[in-house]
């Protein structure tokens, strides 16, 4: 365009002709710029080994039709889970440092876009002192022997065209890894969901722990009052005494361990949240014990997978933007056509001349026109590097397949833990009623005389291992169920029309860099991001250069 235009700028000085063959070189090779064919393989999405049901489809509680998982931890009906999932949202660091990548795979994207016009657009000026060899008359003319200034003023445009599609796979690849990068974070989003559920559904646990063993000490200690009150009275032995004190100490043991459980898991959930440890209570405050899984869960078929899990898509468009590199790779093979034209003026103070007149008509000096590149012989360099390319790319699609596999493991690991779970905590709830009928029992026992004491305190540690097994298999029944929606993929919907990085992130890099309309001012529309993306998103059209 620039080119064209500086020729009729020109033709009036020097006549229509150039003017004239430029924009017929200009006319016949721009077709070819932007309708030629595309080196390299077009990418089609790769086969991935899926199962047709689940293993428990069978299962009464497992519910197969299609689902979204929006707001699958809303299950629980939990106010704090809700509300910590909406800080950890807003908050969490790793989250935004995703979104960074979403704005950087952005900013690349512009990039490659402006490969495809004219590469190289420069304005130079140069004002030189010269001083002639005396003993070398080839480079000036005979007759300038004194010293002069020599200025000049020019414009030199250079415009590889795209005959092979070098650039349009460029930006097919650039916009795939863009895709990329907004899947990548959706992936982080919905695993931070699910980090938070299952972080916090082990503070529960661990609680509901430290309290179940707080009531056995108080049991237990009733116990060791009894087995004393015998002693005095002469009805039992020391050993009695020993015993209950032995049984005692070990369950008052565990509450430091747990209570290290629980601080880590406090620090944990801190962290999630964007936030240095400290007291938690607050954040806490609002509802007790562990969060209550229902009865059924929904997870569609396998196949479901591919299209909403957001590290499955990440895998196919990282494969996608390989793809296109092998035709970057392959185009180099062919030879490079380009446009080339530079337009200035120059002037000197040599005999009447002047260095003002490099503003005058008389000094305007351009030159314009085609020219090719090929790299003939290359040494196999340029194939093995298209070698390169594709085993990259197979690797990528393998990589896509285990994606593919290691999600179906995923939500099976997370279906068995749910269902066998919970008829752990149906059996357990019986072993504790059992046990705790078993310790009455044994103390109306003892104390009639018809028992030792060795009855009642094997009595109580059964109560109290019964009622650890339920409290830790509840927390693994609720554990389950958050590890299956999060192996479906489910919860990355929440940034629906929402920025990727939060306010404060976009006035920081907005002060310090001028991000245009990639990144519009915090409470102003966004730029519009697809959904979950898709291969069928990606644009490897030209688009006009982003400024």
């Amino acid at each position: 365009m620039f080119l064209c235009s500086s020729a009729r700028r020109r033709s009036g000085l020097g006549g229509r002709k150039p003017a004239t063959r430029l924009c017929f070189w200009l006319g016949l090779l721009l077709p070819f710029c932007c309708a030629g064919c595309l080196a390299g393989p077009d990418f089609s999405s790769p086969s991935a080994p899926l199962a047709e049901r689940w293993l428990e489809a069978n299962n009464t509680s497992v519910d197969t039709r299609n689902q979204e998982y929006r707001d699958w931890w809303t299950v629980f009906h939990d106010p704090v889970l809700n509300r910590l999932v909406e800080s950890a949202y807003n908050q969490n660091l790793t989250l935004v440092s995703a979104g960074t990548r979403v704005l950087q795979a952005r900013a690349q994207l512009g990039v490659a876009i402006g490969e495809f016009y004219p590469q190289l657009q420069q304005g130079n000026g140069t004002v030189t002192y010269i001083r002639p060899s005396h003993a070398d008359t080839t480079i000036f003319p005979s007759g300038v022997t004194r010293n002069f200034w020599r200025d000049a003023l020019g414009l030199t445009v250079n415009w590889e065209l795209d005959f092979w599609g070098k650039f349009r796979r460029a930006i097919e690849s650039a916009d795939a890894a863009y895709l990329a990068s907004i899947a990548n974070y959706d992936y982080v989003l919905a695993t931070l969901l699910g980090d938070v559920a299952t972080t916090y559904i082990g503070i529960r646990t661990l609680q509901t722990q430290i309290e179940i063993a707080r009531e056995n000490i108080v049991r237990q200690k009733k116990a060791l009052a009894i087995a004393q009150a015998k002693y005095h009275g002469g009805t039992a032995t020391k050993l009695d005494v020993y015993q209950a004190q032995n049984v005692l100490a070990q369950t008052e043991s565990t509450i430091p361990q747990l209570t290290i459980q629980l601080n880590q898991g406090l620090n944990a959930l801190a962290v999630l949240l964007g936030m240095s440890p400290q007291p938690m209570d607050g954040l806490l405050s609002g509802s007790t014990g562990i969060p209550v899984p229902p009865r059924t869960v929904a997870v569609g078929i396998p196949a479901d997978l591919v299209r909403r899990r957001p590290d499955i898509r990440a895998a196919e468009l990282a494969a996608m933007a390989q793809s296109a590199q092998i035709g970057i790779a392959e185009a180099n093979l062919y030879p490079a056509f380009s446009l080339t034209g530079t337009f200035g003026t120059a002037a000197s103070n040599i005999g009447q001349s002047k260095l003002k007149r490099v503003f005058e008509g008389r000094g305007i000096t351009f030159a314009f026109g085609p020219a090719f590149q090929w790299n003939i012989l290359n040494y196999g360099q340029i194939t093995n590097q298209v070698r390169v390319e594709d085993a990259a790319l197979q690797t990528l699609l393998v990589d896509y397949q285990n994606t593919v596999l290691k999600a179906q493991q995923e939500v099976e690991n997370g279906l068995t833990s749910f269902l066998q779970g919970r008829e752990q905590v149906d059996l357990l709830h019986e072993s504790v009623a059992a046990a705790n009928s078993a310790l009455g029992i044994a103390l109306r026992q003892y104390n009639l005389g018809t028992r030792d004491f060795t009855t009642v305190l094997t009595a109580e540690q059964n109560l109290y291992t019964a009622q650890n097994n339920l409290a830790m298999a509840e927390g693994g029944v609720s554990s389950g169920l958050a590890s299956v929606y999060r192996a479906l993929g489910g919860g990355w919907q929440i940034r629906a029309d929402n920025e990727f990085v939060p306010a404060a992130t976009a006035k920081e890099m907005i002060n310090r860099t001028n991000w245009g309309g990639l990144l519009a001012p915090p409470g102003t529309p966004q730029p519009p991001a697809p959904a979950l993306p898709t291969p069928q998103d990606v644009n490897p059209n030209p688009r006009p250069p982003e400024w």
